[in-house]
This record gives structure tokens, C-alpha cells and sequence, in this order.
């Protein structure tokens, strides 16, 4: 689906304040609010907009801990690797979790209170995943960047084939 400088400006708004109401973008974007109400039901439709979230602060809510676990499988076969990744976004302490290339099979993203709650994650929930071979653990000290918004090129402007 192609996207023109409206749906792009509407999305830009949207993933930096996802509260804001259709009358707030339309003025933001010159529009009426009909048409930016029936562009993002649109958008929401066609899967380009997933969901909306709130942001917390991981420090407030008591999960300053974070922890990045390259995940290593015995083997490869899809039945093992579709298992694996079945299995551990169950875990509620699992943020992200990424299927790669190279020496690790995954890349696995958990949040957490404190070091003794990533050992009871690592030996109760998972050392109990069949078929792995290595974990590395890789720990979070600061946080230089964190972004959840996509940087959206706008389309060029069509040429209307009129002289100025």
C-alpha cells in the first residue's frame, strides 16, 4: 500500500502522542476531521497501525533491570526453532524476542526487577526450553537511545504539469 504526505504526517503524530483526538490532527495537518478519522480507520484496517501503548518509565514500575540473552538452539530444524519461539514469549518477563543470522538463533529481550529475578527467569523458566545449547547474557548499564518511532519519508510532490 502506498502511503501519501497525509497518512505519513498523521503517523508521525501519532507514534510521538498517540492521545491526540481527530480534531487535534486535523489542524495539525490542515484537514477536516472526516477525512483524518476515515485515513486512520483506514490505516488500522489495511495493519499499518497495530495498536496504541502507553510508555512507562521501567524505573517507576520497578523494572530497572534489563537484560539482553543471545540464545543459542542444539539444533536447527523448523520444528525446534518454531517451539523455541512459541515458548518463550509466554514468559511475561520477555519484552522482545528476534529470530537471527549468525552464531545466535536468538535475540531475547526481558525486563526485570533485580538479579536474583533474572536468575529465578534463567533457571526456572528458561533452562526448561528443550534443545538449548548456549545463553549469553548481556546486561544493561544506560540507556543512550530508546525510540519507538519509525522515521517516515514523505512522498515527492507530483508534478501537476502546470507552469508557474
Amino acid at each position: 500500500m502506498l502511503l501519501d504526505a497525509d497518512d505519513i504526517r498523521i503517523l508521525q503524530l501519532l507514534q510521538h502522542d498517540a492521545r491526540l483526538n481527530n480534531k487535534e490532527i486535523a489542524d495539525k495537518i490542515g484537514k477536516s476531521v472526516t477525512p483524518v478519522y476515515e485515513r486512520i480507520k483506514r490505516l488500522e484496517t489495511e495493519g499499518i497501525i497495530e495498536k496504541y501503548v502507553a510508555l512507562l518509565n521501567k524505573n517507576l514500575i520497578g523494572k530497572s533491570l534489563t537484560a539482553f540473552v543471545h540464545v543459542q538452539l542444539k539444533e536447527h530444524s523448523q520444528t525446534i526453532l518454531k517451539s523455541f519461539q512459541r515458548e518463550i514469549v509466554k514468559f511475561p518477563e520477555v519484552m522482545e524476542s528476534y529470530h537471527l543470522t549468525g552464531q545466535f538463533d536468538f535475540l531475547i529481550k526481558v525486563a526485570l526487577t533485580d538479579m536474583p529475578e533474572y536468575n529465578d527467569f534463567l533457571m526456572n523458566k528458561l533452562a526448561t526450553l528443550k534443545d538449548i545449547h548456549t545463553v549469553q547474557s548481556f546486561f544493561v548499564l544506560s540507556e543512550g537511545k530508546r525510540e519507538t518511532a519509525y522515521v517516515l519519508k514523505t512522498p515527492p510532490m507530483k508534478k501537476t504539469g502546470k507552469k508557474k
